[in-house]
């Protein structure tokens, strides 16, 4: 059975997380072997919290949580990618339905993307 090398890296890959309809990219994150195996268990993206040293289940907090739709492998079996229903949308801990909400323009970067939610409201 084909699945990602989480030996190969330090037990992390990227995951990169895509709207299965829009086809927008959301966000990127990392998963190990059990945020792995819990994302195909529940049907719900997982991952593994860098910072918090512990699995993350997308929206656990905010209720905008990614329903997994189709998963991806590449050539390497090194990096993930989910194809999400987006429920609630927003992806962004910032409030943004994407991560990716900054374009670069000139010599900076400009907000592209608008809030869905108030972080302040829901992470209290």
């Amino acid at each position: 059975m084909i699945e990602p090398k989480f030996d190969k890296s330090g037990g992390l890959v990227p995951a990169i997380v895509q709207d299965a309809e829009t086809k927008e990219v959301l966000m990127m994150a990392y998963m190990n072997r059990e945020s792995w195996e819990a994302t195909l268990l529940t049907g719900k993206a997982t991952f593994w919290s860098r910072s918090r040293q512990k699995l993350w289940v997308k929206g656990e907090s905010s209720g905008n949580v990614q329903i997994v739709k189709d998963i991806y492998i590449d050539c390497d079996d090194d990096t993930i990618l989910l194809q999400v229903e987006q429920v609630g949308g927003a992806a962004c801990h910032t409030g943004h339905r994407s991560c990716f909400f900054r374009k670069r323009e000139g010599g900076g970067f400009v907000v592209v993307g608008k809030k869905v939610f108030d972080p302040e409201d829901v992470y209290k």
